[in-house]
């Protein structure tokens, strides 16, 4: 049926003001997706720390007080700590099975300390570190106060749990850490789990406010199977418990691997319940290259 000059016109702008409307009042526009930013704070559980999503690992073939982050020497790690922040990470991920606690607070000179989140971590097992004594919490603490050179620490951690019954074997630790998280040196205080055990002795542990857990979809240098580390993670989340994810990338297992490195952030921050990637970047393009890959991935709330 053949249509009128006139009649083709007026239909033609009939329709095109319905689409500008469509446009104007969001009838037809399609929605807009939004994507997770590294840099964004983020509330750690129920800590009353907000850091920022991506934490700058330290510990990086780490033992002995050592890491192959202390062994690129003191120049090159400040520089890294200094571009890291500049790039707005605002969490940095220590121990003194690293060595790397006097390292963070040199190299961001200048910037008030409530500017960035010191996470750290307590070595009570033997072997790993050059003394064979294990002193009680409260003088571990001390000593750490003064080789990071803060009056505080935000998050300390008894590190690399692998027990399931870790509760009952360091209570007079955890005691401890209560006692100065009361007077304000230690903001908030949990654990780094090496074991699916010890993990879920976490979840059941009303003492953790957060736990550093091994994650990502392919099981590498994991406490076990994705499948069943991820339901843990959802019950700690749940608990109201910070949740530091690490190992995203295997440990630098796949760091050559793009696909895997994407698939492994899609991963991770699909779960939802995992609040900062903990990850060792060894040098500055590994800490952009991180935060483009995370700016890749559809945002879901935490």
């Amino acid at each position: 049926m053949r249509i009128a000059r006139r009649e083709f016109i007026q239909r033609s702008v009939a329709g095109a003001s319905g689409a500008l409307v469509g446009m104007v009042f969001g009838a037809e526009a399609p929605e807009k997706t939004e994507y997770f930013d590294p840099c964004a704070q983020v509330e750690l559980g129920k800590t009353k720390l907000k850091v920022s999503r991506m934490c700058l690992g330290t510990g990086m073939r780490g033992g002995n007080r050592e890491s192959n982050h202390t062994r690129m020497g003191r120049q090159k790690l400040e520089a890294l700590i200094r571009g890291a922040y500049e790039r707005g990470m605002r969490a940095f991920d220590l121990a003194d099975l690293y060595g790397t606690n006097p390292y963070v607070v040199p190299a961001l000179s200048g910037i008030p300390r409530d500017q960035y989140a010191i996470f750290t971590k307590i070595w009570p097992h033997r072997g790993g570190i050059p003394e064979a004594e294990r002193p009680d919490a409260d003088v571990v603490v001390e000593r750490f106060l003064k080789e990071i050179k803060t009056d505080y620490i935000d998050l300390i951690l008894l590190h690399c749990m692998s027990s399931e019954k870790w509760p009952q074997e360091l209570r007079k630790q955890m005691d401890i850490l209560a006692k100065l998280k009361e007077k304000g040196l230690v903001r908030a205080h949990g654990v780094s789990c090496h074991s699916l055990g010890a993990l879920e002795a976490a979840a059941n542990e009303p003492w953790v406010d957060s736990v550093h857990a091994r994650i990502n979809p392919y099981g590498v240098k994991m406490d076990g199977p994705a499948e069943k580390v991820a339901p843990v993670l959802a019950r700690l989340h749940a608990a109201g418990k910070g949740v530091v994810g690490m190992k995203l990338i295997g440990e630098g297992t796949f760091r050559d691997d793009d696909e895997k490195k994407d698939g492994s952030l899609r991963y991770v921050l699909g779960l939802g319940c995992v609040h900062v990637l903990n990850v060792g970047c060894e040098n500055l393009d590994e800490v952009d290259d991180l935060a483009k890959r995370i700016r890749k991935v559809p945002l879901k709330k935490v």
